[in-house]
């Protein structure tokens, strides 16, 4: 073999050897990104609440968010044998409870107290701060909590008067909630990674507002309240709905919200996209101290309930089925959704063209209702193009629409 084919053929090697090490490269990046972040683990199995749709919800919830790897584990029947339940705390990042029911044997305890202390992420949602009023350091974790026969021997009332925090003292039960009912949820730290960028006022769907909650509140920060109104059978104060604990190393996100109830055929707490965005950034953020997930353009506010009936946002080609069938005398929500993405894209002409392709639809569509087409007419005026214009001209005749149609074509074409 002469010197030249000797040459070629060491390079055609160490091309190809080269090309192999970029495809395993590849092949482990590729892994690497399909890797979750977290483990998390949701306790469940007894409760006063309809676990056995709630738990599953709870695991959708984190799933979904591409963050979490979930799994669910359930507590033996009450009144069995529960020295059997010893679930391996350490496996995982953030443990999601769902439980009131029987005590946890010793050793469990013990081991979910050393957990937290270095350094495990723990949520506690809704009925689960009913449960364990007679475990001390579990009470230290949850902060507050309710009913069990919780008096003043277990910790102060907390709530908001006046804008400012109060610790009360005053004898009495702990735990109530009038008829459930909408109610708005007030952030009192926007700060805070699992709060900023939420509007500072949002309305939450039908829901139990608990109240009159107590325990030793320590090491404890109120992140949002709500007003119990006493034609609701409230206590006609504001009262924590989203508060954060530390205790040791570990961080607790403690939310009041979601009630799932037994023999309910829907979930509206659950499904409020306000429940949902502060449940998956408060589970993010008791696994990791930061969160990474954005607010959701559909994010609810201070005049409109959010509800995604698959526990997640419709996608458009959804919000523009349910636009279709706009009744001006109905719910506004899909309107406000779409209104929502309009207004995020504001400066974005890819994204609002893509939008105004959408909106066109509507209004070549036979299905599509007036107020839909009408609605559809007042935000192209702000925010159409040249796209459109041809097609809304084509409108001028119609005795439904020609003055919504005139409207937008002069604000389109001020000069003409």
């Amino acid at each position: 073999m002469d010197n030249t084919n000797y040459l070629n053929l060491t390079t055609m090697k160490k091309n190809i050897l080269i090309i192999s090490l970029l495809v395993s490269v590849l092949a482990i990046f590729s892994n690497c990104k399909e890797q979750r972040a977290y483990k998390a683990l949701i306790i469940t199995g007894q409760n006063n609440h309809n676990w056995q749709a709630s738990s599953p919800v709870l695991k959708q919830l984190l799933d979904q968010t591409k963050l979490f790897t979930t799994d669910i584990t359930e507590t033996p029947a009450p009144g069995k044998d529960m020295s059997t339940f010893n679930p391996e705390f350490a496996k995982y990042d953030v443990v999601v409870l769902d439980y009131t029911g029987d005590a946890w044997p010793e050793k469990t305890k013990t081991a979910f107290v050393d957990y937290v202390k270095n350094g495990g992420g723990v949520v506690v949602y809704h009925a689960a701060d009913n449960a364990f009023t007679d475990w001390k350091e579990y009470n230290e974790m949850i902060g507050l909590g309710g009913w069990g026969g919780r008096t003043e021997k277990d910790g102060p009332y907390v709530y908001f008067k006046d804008g400012k925090q109060v610790s009360d003292s005053t004898p009495g039960n702990g735990g109530s909630h009038g008829a459930r009912h909408e109610f708005k949820v007030q952030l009192r730290n926007t700060e805070h990674p699992i709060t900023k960028g939420l509007p500072s006022k949002w309305l939450h769907a039908e829901d139990e507002l608990y109240s009159q909650l107590r325990g030793p509140a320590k090491n404890m920060e109120i992140l949002a309240t709500a007003f119990a109104d006493t034609s609701k059978g409230g206590t006609g104060r504001d009262e924590p709905a989203l508060f954060t604990i530390t205790y040791g190393k570990g961080r607790i996100f403690h939310t009041t919200l979601g009630h799932c109830g037994n023999g309910d055929k829907n979930f509206p707490a659950m499904e409020c996209a306000g429940f949902i965005t502060t449940f998956q950034r408060g589970t993010e953020w008791a696994a990791s101290s930061v969160v990474t997930q954005s607010v959701p353009v559909d994010f609810p506010n201070s005049a409109s309930v959010v509800q995604w009936p698959e526990y997640k946002p419709l996608s458009l080609d959804e919000i523009v089925s349910e636009i279709e069938k706009y009744d001006v005398s109905k719910s506004r929500k899909y309107i406000y959704d779409l209104q929502n993405r309009l207004r995020s894209a504001d400066g974005n002409p890819e994204v609002l063209l893509s939008y105004e392709k959408l909106m066109v639809k509507i209004l070549e569509s036979n299905i599509a209702t007036i107020d839909a087409k009408k609605f559809v007419l007042r935000e192209l005026s702000w925010m159409g193009s040249d796209y459109c214009i041809s097609k809304l001209k084509k409108l001028e005749t119609s005795d439904d629409l020609k003055d919504e149609v005139k409207f937008a074509l002069t604000r389109l074409q001020p000069s003409k």
